[in-house]
């Protein structure tokens, strides 16, 4: 690996000296309130959009865009850091600060004003990056190696189940014209008390570890604090687990979820209501294939398989999305087999911690954040370039705009075959 010197630390697929090989309930308790923070950041993040006439009236322009660009901004940088403080102080230091920020940042958000809604979104961003790369950190840390894929890809299933609590309950409560009609500051006070209440149980039910690096706890030098993210950038191992999870998640992100209504509404000529029902099947397959091909990959101890594998079945629904019209295959078969393969995107998230050392797992998880982020950031203005100015009236104009997407994806699986493999049965035989 280049950047190494004769100070480098263990093999990367050395396992940590301090990872259990049986799983220990304390441990998976400690996962589950992790993972529920990634449920609950999600369930926020979602709400604005569902908000989006109350706000309009409340600020005069909701100013939604602007909200979620500062959001991104903040969550895509705060991944670097947030990984590094996991290293050196360890999850029960850093978790239950991060999930009060989150918190807090909605009881700002509840105080009305554009200025705070705006200002309390920034700060939830600042706290919510620690939700998946925290619950990813400390399953890495102290459940078994073998099962890293499956509680990864559980941990993103939650953050999808979120999404979906945060658009359908939150649109009942602020109803007009519904049974409870509450008014929208009151639940982002509801939020920001769950938010709480979560640090609270965290600070108490995490083992009080320090991070796999708390020798270098006192050193503040620049090198010192530049080391970790040296490491991971010099390995190429990273750029790739990277570059794969990345174009692997923008066919659903961008692709289905961003555009793939105005798809089906304009270049099928369906209706709306068939159009979004159609889409949201792609996060119900997020939550079934996310844990399943975790699961999959830990049971036969390999990641490149099942990665490839998902990829194929990835790009063959993309083609078919694309190609065949509406009606020749099964109502929303090719919307869930989406988003069940496109859960091949998280196994480059336990191949990035297993490619790096022990003690930089957490730096591991933020840079892959940052990198699938970044990646997410590059595609989508080039795919709205491309849509042109004007919306897109016709299939032959969303199969051009969608181009880089599937490129993307044969990409990944080419990537796939230049990952190293580092699922246990590679490291029990090594």
């Amino acid at each position: 690996m280049s950047g190494t010197t004769t100070q480098a630390p263990p093999k990367p697929l050395n396992p940590s000296p301090s990872q259990p090989q049986k799983l220990q309930p304390l441990y998976v308790l400690s996962w589950f309130l992790c993972a529920l923070f990634y449920f609950y950041q999600y369930a926020i993040r979602s709400a604005p959009g569902i908000m989006q006439d109350e706000l309009t009236q409340a600020w005069g322009n909701s100013h939604l865009g602007l909200m979620i660009a500062s959001y991104y901004i903040v969550y895509a940088l705060m991944a670097l850091a947030v990984g590094v403080l996991l290293d050196r102080y360890g999850a029960h230091a850093i978790m239950p600060m991060f999930i009060a920020i989150t918190g807090v940042g909605c009881l700002i958000f509840g105080q009305g004003s554009l200025v705070a809604g705006i200002g309390g979104y920034i700060i939830q961003g600042i706290g919510a990056i620690c939700a998946f790369v925290g619950a990813s950190y400390v399953a890495a840390r102290y459940l078994p190696a073998r099962t890293l894929a499956l509680f990864v890809g559980l941990t993103q299933c939650m953050g999808m189940a979120g999404a979906a609590f945060g658009s359908k309950p939150t649109r009942i409560l602020i109803d007009p014209h519904g049974s409870f009609h509450i008014p929208w500051q009151s639940v982002w006070l509801g939020f920001g008390v769950i938010g709480l209440l979560l640090a609270v149980a965290v600070f108490f039910v995490m083992p009080r570890d320090t991070g796999d690096s708390a020798q270098h706890h006192g050193d503040f030098s620049v090198a010192n604090l530049l080391r970790p993210f040296k490491i991971i950038f010099s390995n190429p191992q990273s750029w790739i687990a990277g570059l794969a999870g990345g174009l692997l998640f923008v066919p659903t992100t961008i692709g289905a979820l961003g555009w793939g209504a105005l798809m089906l509404s304009k270049g099928e000529h369906t209706t709306m209501g068939f159009a979004a029902t159609d889409v949201s099947m792609v996060p119900i397959g997020w939550v079934i294939g996310c844990p399943l091909l975790g699961w999959i990959s830990d049971k036969i101890g390999r990641r490149k398989p099942v990665l490839i594998g998902g990829a194929l079945v990835l790009l063959a629904a993309s083609l078919c999305a694309l190609y065949v019209p509406v009606g020749v295959l099964p109502h929303y078969t090719v919307a869930l087999v989406m988003g069940i393969a496109s859960g091949a995107a998280m196994i480059p998230f336990s191949s990035m911690k297993e490619v790096n050392p022990p003690e930089v797992k957490g730096t591991a998880a933020g840079v892959m954040n940052f990198l699938v982020f970044g990646t997410t950031g590059i595609m989508s203005p080039l795919v709205s370039a491309l849509m042109g100015k004007d919306a897109p009236e016709t299939m032959e104009q969303f199969h051009t705009a969608f181009l880089p997407l599937v490129v993307g994806i044969g990409i990944a699986i080419l990537l796939g075959f230049l990952l190293k493999e580092t699922g246990w049965k590679v490291r029990k035989t090594s």
